[in-house]
């Protein structure tokens, strides 16, 4: 009988206000930090990679340099990711790169988007969508890289022009924003580097301004 009385015992000293609620309330306020943690961590690893990614080709970037980057361990990166296939599959979008690219109106997007790849590289040392230029010829990394590239880039940007050529436009004005990536942040010449930036916008964005509306040109 002493062994019935003692659950009441154990379930009654549970039960005062204090410690109950301290047991409810603990395990969902300590999820949400981990929550939190994890989601961190993988936005940490993605950055890490796409910044990888956007100087180094597919093939040459390590699992190790990604962690390193990101400042975690490579078998956390598996957790989360699984293999570097499954982590470069959802590093290869350009869709938030594009939202960011094309965020002004038709009129003005040539200085915006000028303004925004040499921003890019100052600031983050990488432009998102010079990650194109490192797409191996062959292989499924570099097919996935180049689809998406075509179809949240440039066709995007298509489907804001009016006007015939629109494609050809379109593919013209972002070929010069990846020239002036490569020049500012790859080739790093000596005079582009050395202009200021609001100087390479008004020098560069007619040239791009050019393609997204031909009729306003001159």
């Amino acid at each position: 009988m002493s062994a019935v009385s003692t659950p009441p015992t154990a379930s009654s000293s549970t039960a005062p206000g204090s410690s109950a609620s301290s047991s409810t309330t603990s395990p969902s306020t300590a999820s949400a930090p981990v929550r939190r943690d994890a989601e961190a961590t993988k936005a940490a690893i993605l950055r890490a990679a796409r910044h990888l990614l956007a100087r180094h080709a597919h093939a040459d970037i390590t699992l190790k340099a990604v962690a390193e980057r990101a400042g975690v361990s490579a078998p956390l990166i598996l957790k989360y990711f699984g293999n570097k296939d499954t982590l470069f599959a959802r590093v290869m979008s350009f869709e938030a790169d594009a939202d960011a690219l094309l965020d002004a109106p038709l009129d003005a997007l040539g200085r915006h988007m000028v303004r925004h790849v040499l921003v890019s590289q100052t600031r983050q040392g990488a432009d998102p969508l010079l990650r194109i230029v490192f797409a191996p010829l062959h292989g499924e990394q570099g097919d996935i890289l180049r689809a998406n590239f075509r179809t949240q880039v440039t066709e995007r940007l298509t489907a804001r022009l009016d006007g015939p050529d629109a494609g050809l436009r379109a593919e013209l004005a972002v070929a010069g924003l990846l020239g002036l990536g490569v020049m500012f942040g790859i080739a790093r010449t000596a005079h582009v580097r050395g202009a200021a930036l609001e100087e390479i916008v008004d020098r560069y964005a007619p040239t791009v301004q050019a393609q997204l509306t031909p009729g306003d040109a001159g």
